[in-house]
Parts: structure tokens; sequence; C-alpha cells
């Protein structure tokens, strides 16, 4: 058992150049754009090369919903390719990039976890290859072209009040929520009130995400609606022609990255919207990239299943028409006990009672999984060591009354080796038969849809919708835009909208405060509760604990 930090790990391993890591899957150097000797660039045009290669079997990892002892989702990704790679099949893992965000709040790092990491991780976690960066140019120069054709004398009449296209900032900072720009003077703009996001919640992030190909990305990012004119009708990229300029920026940003695991398994990154507020799933081109050149492609949705997997099915499947062939569904002892209702400082010591109470919301996730989404699933224990034999034996034995098999991941600590019982039922698994399906019709009208999300998927009784979100669910379904796909923002500490609602929750309502489109990543984003578009940072942030040392060895990451 290694005592060592996740980064000490990452650092005692020899990466291997990514030019021999990717070549027993067919993919020669001359295919990629090397970022140094670890990194790489694989191009989005490849899927034109590939189109009639037959796809491999796509596998979702999901988990029931977070708590703050952890769960373990990248980190049983990344141990069970490697463990489809002890087992001689080829495998690679579909994830989404880490925001700085979190990193330098409350994460610390998103590579994945002690023997289960993907590298090189100081890399990934800290600007990688410029994606987001790219992304935040982009939005922000559209934010400056909307200002500036204002002050040009507002040919399109851009309502400045009715403004939704906010800047962002990759950054957790809750001063720049709500800020009044344009002050000091006609030279300096038209004053009006305007509001950060965290870059990850731009739609541009989305659209990167839900791009089919670099074609599509512009035509994605023309018809992204930036506000109203004062007649009240959408204005969009398109009119400001801005979508050329936008799409330059990105020129490098669509095409995925890629990096290793630490047993070498290639390994995709791209893309990262949040999975709270906006649709938490890496890019459309990297997770069909990998089914072209993998037998088994990982991929994972964020938070629990009913928020990334929910979004995953009904807006990443639906538009990138993909088809889920098996769900790992990653639970952890210490999770189920904070359900249970013990408290974080009182998790180590055997609570059995605590486990079983806290089943209720493991077993309504594989509801989810089984009867809504029509899919097979296997839920992996994430093992930490201090989990008893009784705790861990309570979990299986109610996992075989709903007919469900569990296997114990012990991925962390053993890498690839502590994945190959998962690995293995995964493939019997994803052999079976599925019933996949969605959760509502995009024919059904928008308040059909919240409701079906939150009476099937959430088990509440259905949504509230204050006076001003019912005028704009009014004014989307009379512009045309009632037959998408819901992207729910709502906490991933609830089945509800209330992070206190632990467990799994009944008799509730979910309340929509506030509807908008994303006209170019093609759903209508649906605020509920208190969720934020910018979150800020805690009391004790990572940064706290982040380092780096005069030979330029970085420490702190976890």
């Amino acid at each position: 058992m290694s005592h060592l930090s996740d980064i000490e790990i990452a650092n005692q391993v020899e990466m291997k150049p990514i030019k021999e890591v990717v070549k027993p899957l067919g993919i020669e150097e001359e295919q990629l754009t090397l970022y140094g000797n670890y990194k790489a660039k694989l191009s989005a045009h490849e899927l034109e090369h590939l189109k009639d290669k037959k796809d491999g079997k796509l596998i979702l990892v999901t988990a029931i919903t977070p708590t703050p002892a952890g769960e373990g989702k990248t980190t049983t990704s990344v141990g069970l390719a490697d463990g489809f790679a002890k087992l001689g099949k080829k495998a690679m893992i579909a994830l989404r990039e880490p925001s700085l965000g979190p990193v330098f709040g409350v994460k610390g790092g998103a590579a994945g976890g002690g023997h289960a990491q993907v590298v090189p991780m100081e890399d990934i976690n800290l600007h990688f290859t410029g994606d987001f960066h790219a992304i935040g140019a982009a939005n922000n120069l559209l934010a400056a072209l909307i200002d500036n054709h204002i002050h040009h004398g507002n040919a399109l009449g851009i309502d400045s009040r009715n403004i939704t296209w906010k800047r962002v900032v990759d950054m957790n900072d809750r001063q720049l929520r709500h800020i009044v720009n344009g002050l000091q003077g006609r030279v300096n703009g038209v004053p009006r009130e305007d509001g950060y996001d965290i870059t990850v919640a731009s739609e541009i992030m989305a659209v990167l995400c839900l791009a089919n190909d670099p074609d599509d990305l512009k035509v994605k990012l023309k018809r992204m609606i930036i506000g109203y004119n004062f007649e009240g009708q959408p204005v969009t990229a398109g009119d400001l022609k801005a979508e050329g300029a936008l799409a330059a920026l990105l020129k490098d940003a669509i095409h995925p990255n890629l990096v290793q695991t630490l047993e070498h398994t290639p390994a995709i990154i791209h893309g990262g919207p949040f999975a709270n507020i906006a649709h938490g799933c890496n890019s459309v081109i990297a997770t069909k990239l990998a089914l072209k050149y993998a037998d088994y492609a990982i991929t994972e949705a964020g938070f629990g299943a009913d928020l990334g997997a929910e979004k995953f099915i009904d807006i990443k499947c639906r538009l990138g028409n993909l088809k889920p062939d098996a769900v790992v569904l990653v639970a952890t002892i210490r999770a189920l006990k904070m359900h249970g209702g013990v408290p974080k400082k009182e998790l180590e010591p055997e609570n059995v009672d605590a486990v079983i109470a806290g089943l209720t919301n493991l077993d309504k996730h594989i509801q989810n999984v089984q009867e809504v989404y029509g899919m097979p699933v296997v839920v992996a224990i994430n093992k930490f060591p201090l989990d008893t034999d009784a705790e861990l034996e309570a979990v299986e034995t109610a996992c075989k009354e709903r007919g469900v098999e569990v296997v114990l991941s012990d991925v962390w600590a053993n890498g690839g080796e502590g994945g190959k019982d998962l690995a293995e039922k995964v493939i019997e698994l994803a052999d079976r038969p599925n019933n996949f399906k969605f959760v509502y019709d995009l024919e059904d009208s928008i308040e059909e849809k919240l409701n079906k999300i939150v009476q099937k998927v959430y088990g509440g009784k259905g949504v509230e919708i204050v006076p001003a979100a019912r005028k704009q669910l009014q004014k989307l379904e009379e512009l045309g835009f009632g037959n998408m796909p819901i992207c729910m923002a709502k906490t991933q500490y609830s089945f509800s909208d209330d992070q206190t609602k632990i467990g799994a929750p009944k008799d509730f309502t979910v309340t929509i405060r506030n509807l908008k489109v994303s006209a170019g990543a093609g759903f209508i984003v649906a605020l509920t509760g208190a969720v934020m578009t910018m979150p800020g940072l805690p009391k004790s942030p990572a940064s706290e604990r982040i380092d780096i040392d005069s030979d330029g060895n970085i420490t702190g990451l976890f």
C-alpha cells in the first residue's frame, strides 16, 4: 500500500514518448501534433478517414451522488482501462480536462489518483495544451464585439438590458458574478450591468464538445444567441459576423489531446464542461475517435448518474448519435456512510448500519441506469484502505438482491491489476443486448421534459417554475426552441435542488428559476435552486497547498 501523494506516485513512473504509446492503436507520428514528448494533439479530421472502420464498445462510468468523502470516477475509469490492457484488450479513455477553478479551489487536481492516473498530471491540471485559454479568448472576443457594436451605433438594435452573453475567466471568482462596466464616459463604452461565468460554463465550451467536426463547430458558433434586440428577437454571433474569428481562435482547441496512464494506456482528454451547470461530458470528437481506435472506449460523465449520465444520454448521445454498451456505477463505502447520515469526520470506524442506510442513494441510481436509461450496469466499489469486510459485504448483498453485480475496484492501490475483475465484468455486460432509451422525447414541451427528468430521474414530484422563468419558457417556445434537449443546472450533492437532502429524498419539487437557450450547443439550460455559474473559493482553497521548488517540481496537486 502506497502512502505517497498522487503527484509523488506519478513522478516515480517513467512516461513513454506519446508516439510510442499510440502505435499499438495504429496511430503514426505523422498523424500527431506533438507538444513535447508526452502530449500530442490528434487531428479531428482523422474521423473522416476512419468513417468506415467499425466502432468499439462504449463504456460509460458514472457514480452515486457525490459527497465530500469522494467517489473516484476518474480513478475508476483510468484503472478500468488499464485493467482492459492487462487482459490484452485494446482500450482507450476519453475524459474531460480539469478546470483551473476547482484545481485551485477544492479539488487540487483531477487526473485520477493513486496508481490509476493520467500523466503528465501537472500539465493536465495546469493549462495543458491551452484549450481552455482559447475558449476563454473566443468567448471574450464575442463579448467585446457585442459592446463594440453598441458603441458604434448599434445597427442591430441590441437591447443592452437583455444581453445574455457573459464574459468568462477560468477561475473561481465570486467577485465577478455581477459587475457594471463601460464607466467613465463615452470613450469607454456604454455603461451596463454585466457579469462573468467560469470558462467551463461558456456556451463555446459546450459547442466545442458537441461539434461533430471543425465545420460543424463553425455552424454551431454562428447560431449562438448573445442577447435580444428591442423587438425581443434573438441576436446571434452570426449577426455580428463573429463565427469565422471565433473558429480561428479555436483552430487548435478543436483537436483532442493525447496523453497516457501510468501504465501507458492511451488517453484522450478533451473539453471540460461542468456537470452541475453544463452538460458534463468530454467532446463528441474525442469519444468517436476513441471508439474508432480501440475495442473499448471508456468515458465518464460528471458527478452522479442523475446529472452527468442523464445529460450524456439526453444531450451528448442524441446530438452525437452515440449509444453506450454498458455502465459502471462507482460508489465508495465512505460516501454511502455519508448518505446514511455520518459526518465526514466520523467515517473511519466501521458502521454497517450507516452503509445500509446510505444504500437508498445507490438504489435510485441503479434504478435510473437499468429502468430509465435501459442499460446494463455493474457497481464498482472504489476500495479505500479502511473499508471493512462487513461493510463491503453489506453492499454486495444489497446489490445481489437487486440483481446487480458488484465488483471491488482496487485500482487506487494496484492500478490495472486492481481493475481486471471490473474489466472482465464490463466485457460480459457490453456483449449483452440493451434497451437504451432517452428520458424524454424532443417533441415533449419544455415543461414536460423538465417534469420527466425530475419525476423519472430525481424521484421528485415535479417542477415549480417561477413566474419570470415561465415567461422565458413561453418566449423560447414562441421562438421555435421548444424541441431542444434540456441541460439541468442543479446542485450535484442531492437528487433534489437542495444540497442538504442526501440519500434518496421523496416528495420534493425542483424550482426552475431561469431558462435560457444555448442555441449553438443545441440545448436549453434550466437553472434550479441556488446553483451558480461562477463558483467561489472555499475558506481554505487548495491553492494554499500548491507550490513549486527552484527545480520546477510542483507539489500539492493531488
